[in-house]
């Protein structure tokens, strides 16, 4: 149930409305007062790059936990959820005439700040990040990942070619982070896909090349053909009738992990420390919407609380030291709990996104986010723009080398180094040699 908030005077033709979306997919950025917010085109979309059972209003706004509008009179006002941690209430503008009606779902506090849309969000940030403990936020390392060439299809022998590949180029990367295809199914991170024989002689490899191991991990979510669902269906998150549906990819349907639960709280804890074991020290974990989804827990937890019982599980298993970077992860309820995190759609070799929907990979809605939530680097922690990637196929590439180059807290190449030509190679090699302190970025004209 919406509860009015106010009915705020607007000038319709110089108004404009930020929306903060729920998690690293979800569209975020401002819009004139007059218009609507992006919306999924597909009903999974709404749980997998939207906020799950919260579809916004048919015209207007909604932000999750946070949303602001400049009218037009040289002020901005905030309206931000009174938690943001382990409640986050959804928040409405919908028009009527020269006003905007404000509601919400949930306890918001309301505040008016002199000057620009963008120099408010910083300044509520701030003190956001103070609530919720954030920092000291540490420099982000350099990165190459496998994803944008090889998917899920990649191989041991070829990230040991870009390994050597990376020392033969002498290119600034720190890490060298083995993406989404290395495990046996979503949800079986303890066995292996038949495409890798050993994550510990790859890891001593990485090593003994004088790069760190990252490796990528789906850690709340279960597809239906893994072993997880068949052998504990305890383990999920329960909703009436069966489990709590957290969409559909890899050609499966796919479930949320009860981290509450003990034996999947012990799953968790072996999974990461035989990771950490095996000498990986830097970890995306992704697809992290399915731990907040709603539903009852073995322990009784709220939906967000349970969430951040998750991560806090799994940042004391791989340790203070490690490094960990957040993807499709409920954004309020995450901060304070990342060294950094992914802030916009998947980027994509193609400069549309899937469907035309901004959540969905591709550039467009990439770059929407990226620069829509500039103003949480360095507050809440190191931005992630998504990786670079430039080979010669890449539509607007240049654009897209140039969001990374001003937007890009950590820096990721992920191409195929081979594939690269000359401006290719050129621009990887400056991007990650000059990669931006863990400071707030400028605010950018609203």
């Amino acid at each position: 149930m919406y509860e009015l908030i106010e009915v705020l005077p607007v000038d319709p033709a110089a108004a404009r409305v930020y929306e903060h979306g729920w998690q690293s997919w979800s569209p975020s950025t401002d819009h004139p007062a007059t218009a609507t917010g992006a919306r999924p085109v597909r009903p999974v979309t709404q749980i997998m790059s939207y906020r799950p059972g919260r579809p916004g209003p048919s015209r207007g706004f909604q932000g999750e936990g946070l949303l602001a509008v400049e009218p037009g009179d040289g002020t901005t006002v905030v309206y931000g959820c009174a938690d943001g941690l382990t409640g986050v209430a959804s928040i409405r503008a919908e028009p009527d005439g020269d006003r905007l009606v404000i509601s919400a779902e949930g306890p918001v506090t309301a505040r008016t700040h002199p000057g620009p849309l963008y120099d408010a969000l910083s300044a509520w940030a701030d003190g956001f990040a103070l609530r919720a403990g954030a920092g000291p936020i540490r420099p982000a390392p350099t990165v190459w990942c496998s994803w944008y060439h090889y998917f899920e299809h990649v191989t041991e022998a070829d990230v040991d070619e870009n390994l050597r590949a990376v020392v033969d180029a002498a290119l600034p990367v720190d890490v060298l982070q083995i993406d989404d295809g290395w495990e046996a199914e979503i949800g079986d991170w303890l066995d292996l896909s038949d495409r890798f024989a050993s994550l510990e002689g790859l890891a001593k490899r990485i090593r003994d090349a004088g790069m760190r191991p990252g490796i990528w991990v789906a850690p709340f979510l279960a597809g239906a053909r893994s072993r997880v669902v068949r052998e504990h269906p305890e383990w999920l998150i329960r909703a009436d009738g069966g489990h709590a549906g957290a969409g559909h990819n890899w050609d499966q349907d796919l479930a949320g992990l009860d981290v509450t639960h003990p034996g999947a709280a012990a799953y968790l804890r072996e999974t990461f420390g035989t990771l950490r074991a095996a000498g990986f020290d830097y970890f995306k974990i992704d697809f992290l919407y399915a731990g907040a989804l709603d539903g009852p827990r073995h322990s009784g937890a709220g939906p967000l609380e349970a969430y951040r019982e998750g991560l806090r599980l799994i940042r004391q298993t791989i340790g203070p030291e490690a490094y960990l970077l957040g993807c499709g992860a409920p954004i309020l309820p995450s901060v304070g709990l990342f060294d950094a995190m992914r802030v916009s759609a998947d980027t994509a070799p193609q400069y549309e996104p899937w469907y035309g929907d901004p959540a969905l990979p591709g550039q467009r809605g990439a770059v929407l986010s990226t620069v829509g939530r500039a103003w949480q680097h360095g507050r809440f922690w190191v931005n992630d723009p998504d990786c670079l990637i430039v080979r010669p196929e890449v539509e607007r590439r240049e654009e897209w080398a140039e969001v990374v180059e001003r937007y890009g807290g950590l820096r990721a190449s992920s191409d195929r180094i081979a594939a690269l030509d000359a401006w290719g190679l050129e621009t990887t090699r400056r991007l990650l040699s000059d990669v931006p302190p863990p400071v707030p970025f400028p605010a950018p004209a609203s």
